[in-house]
């Protein structure tokens, strides 16, 4: 994948195929059984919710008292330890008297739930008679790790969930519920509620209203278009509904709002993913959801002649539909817009500084951590007594890697085509292309001093990144007559499309949009692994070969060697980030793709490292997820299990675990 936008039209085309037998339901009871079917499936990708809810256990900090109204400094609980940050705008009602409830859900503002932009509709909307609950996203405004404006849940920070198989988008879902759940509390509220949200909060809105059927208005924002459409741009991962384009479009998952209010409101200076003109694919499937219904009417698409945004003629366009799904008024037409003032950030803030908040707050690096460690106790307590337990157990987690990463390509065929010979200097060399899967063509870079048939010994070195040519700093691997094959794995080494990269990940987009697909990037490096492997072997298939691993690319390469010919000899890792779990985001520079969904419920690096058992594995160095590099102290404790499975099967002298590798020492 030579060219930078090849993986894009490959993602892109992959997406065409898994929708192109779309169709809209042909009666109510298909489109009940869909719905159902959908839900499940939505659920099972955003990530678990808990079995029984907790106590909200909420708590009013500080009143805010104002004319006509009250802003009310909130706190609850959504999860055990995973508090809500919140402002309730309550209006003065008569003695008895009750008021539906608006849940205000921001997108990506500076100051989150206290923005200008976010706090203009909470105002408008508590001056005409509504209870409003503005809440912060999972890792947003007071709910980051240092609370600031600007700050961003997004990248490296949000993807910390996704190995243990939550996600951002999840996490808002449930949270949403429990502002639901607290509403129900208040003695002002009447019962009725809408949710409405721009952006990532248009977002929420969206798949709240879709999970939730107590919201009775769904009003998103600048948020709307079309899930093939997320594959032409870059988004927030708390957008990322994982391998959602394998069982729907977003079209259905509008329909799932029905036959409850839905507005949708689209801007026409949008990105493409929000354009009206996406927007209205995904509206026109609901319309005939609607219909199939018998309620049209409570339906319908405005544009608005706007930039991005949540403005005035967009919010009184909100204000009159509220109007009349939950209070029964007028017929749905804008409302103007009350005036109103709205406060400086900073006097909303529930508290002044971060040490303030609960004991056990989790962001969401450390509910990440706090899962993660979780899962791999899990894994721990399988660790072998002999080695007919460990094959049992071994098989049991290849199952589940499967499960986990969906099916690989494995190419036992695969051959290197010759692309052009390289310069003089290298007697034996070239540039091959390798058919890695249909439609995916990779390069590799041969290198040798042997021609065919005539080397002693093969090695494959897989890196993410651009820094080629490591495996010739171990000496034991550079012998005359010993040939190495550099694959240049899709999307890495200046393969990234332009904006690829976005706070500090390198690989943001394409992970992004990989999954969307189902196909974690960490699933589609496998394969490109795989048919490296043999395309070697099935160059000279008389020797053996050995893998080298530099840095991130570990992962990838314990994942493929589950499919190596048996002639693969030695694996040795240089440096491999030892774990994914952490409860700090990862260091920037970490490739998102290796986050697979859920790869933490198979096991961690060293569980993975551990099925090469008994195959020779060297490992030389390690560094923490936040780029620490491991003593030898803390590389021994990280490979506890692997050292553990190795002497259960009787090949502890094939394991070699050394944080500054003597070459001269070691046998590979």
């Amino acid at each position: 994948m030579a060219d930078e936008n090849a993986f894009e039209e490959f993602i892109r085309a992959q997406a065409r195929n898994l929708r192109e037998g779309d169709s809209p339901p042909k009666s109510r009871e298909e489109w009940e059984k869909r719905r159902r079917n959908l839900r499940e499936q939505i659920q099972a990708a955003i990530g678990p919710a808990p079995d029984k809810a907790c106590d909200l256990e909420p708590r009013i900090l500080d009143t805010l008292e104002r004319e006509g109204y009250t802003i009310e400094k909130l706190l609850f609980q959504s999860r055990p330890d995973v508090w809500v940050t919140a402002s309730a705008y309550v209006p003065k009602l008569a003695d008895g008297a009750k008021a539906p409830a608006v849940l205000v859900v921001h997108g990506h503002w500076a100051w989150a739930r206290r923005d200008p932009v976010v706090q203009a509709r909470c105002l408008g909307l508590v001056k005409l008679g509504f209870f409003v609950l503005a809440v912060d996203a999972f890792g947003a405004g007071e709910r980051y790790t240092n609370p600031a404006r600007g700050t961003y849940h997004g990248a490296l920070y949000g993807a910390t969930l996704w190995p243990t198989g939550h996600t951002l988008l999840g996490m808002q879902v449930y949270d949403n519920r429990r502002a639901v759940d607290y509403l129900l509390t208040r003695k002002e509220v009447n019962g009725k509620f809408g949710i409405t949200g721009a952006s990532g909060g248009g977002n929420q809105s969206m798949n709240a209203g879709a999970m939730d059927d107590r919201l009775l208005a769904v009003v998103p924002v600048c948020s709307v278009g079309n899930y093939q459409a997320y594959l032409r741009a870059a988004c927030c991962v708390c957008e990322v509904l994982p391998g959602a384009l394998k069982f729907t479009e977003e079209g259905d998952v509008l329909g799932l709002v029905a036959p409850r209010a839905l507005l949708v409101l689209n801007a026409t200076r949008d990105g493409i993913q929000f354009s009206p003109a996406e927007a209205q694919k995904s509206v026109a499937r609901a319309k005939e959801i609607y219909k199939l219904l018998g309620e049209e009417q409570k339906v319908r698409h405005d544009i608005f002649e706007s930039v991005h945004d949540y403005n005035r003629p967009m919010r009184e366009a909100m204000y009159g539909w509220m109007t009349l799904h939950l209070k029964g008024e007028g017929k749905g037409e804008p409302i103007a817009e009350p005036a109103h003032t709205v406060e400086k950030p900073e006097d909303l803030a529930c508290f002044r500084d971060p040490s303030d908040r609960p004991k056990g707050f989790l962001t969401p690096p450390l509910f990440a951590g706090k899962v993660g460690r979780e899962l791999v106790a899990k894994v721990d307590k399988l660790a072998p007594d002999h080695p007919e337990m460990w094959e049992a157990t071994a098989n049991n987690l290849r199952d589940s890697l499967k499960k986990a990463l969906g099916e690989l390509v494995v190419d036992r065929n695969a051959k290197l085509v010759d692309m052009a010979v390289l310069g003089s200097e290298i007697r034996f060399g070239g540039v091959f292309k390798l058919d890695v899967e249909p439609s995916v063509t990779i390069k590799a870079v041969l290198h040798g001093e042997a021609p065919r048939g005539k080397s002693r010994a093969k090695t494959v070195e897989f890196s993410l990144r651009d820094m080629p040519g490591l495996a010739s700093q171990i000496p034991l691997l550079r012998p005359k007559e010993h040939l190495v094959l550099r694959p240049v794995l899709r999307v890495t080494r200046g393969q990234l499309p332009i904006g690829g990269a976005i706070a500090g990940a390198p690989d943001h987009t394409p992970a992004e949009h990989a999954l969307w697909i189902g196909r974690p990037l960490l699933a589609q490096w496998a394969t490109d692994a795989i048919s490296s492997l043999w395309a070697i072997d099935n160059w000279d298939n008389q020797i053996p070969i050995h893998v080298v691993s530099i840095g991130p690319a570990a992962i990838l390469t314990l994942v493929a060697i589950q499919h190596a010919p048996d002639r693969l000899k030695t694996v040795t890792l240089l440096d491999p980030l030892v774990s994914l779990v952490t409860s700090e985001p990862y260091a920037s520079g970490t490739p998102m793709g290796i986050l697979a969904p859920g790869i933490l419920k198979v096991g961690d690096i060293p569980h993975l490292a551990a099925l090469l058992a008994p195959r020779r594995l060297v490992i030389a160095g390690g560094v923490s997820p936040q780029g620490k590099k491991l003593s030898q102290k803390e590389l021994e404790d990280a490979f506890r299990f692997t050292t553990g499975v190795y002497k259960a099967m009787k090949a502890s002298e094939k394991l070699t675990i050394v944080a500054e590798p003597d070459w001269k020492k070691i046998e590979l």
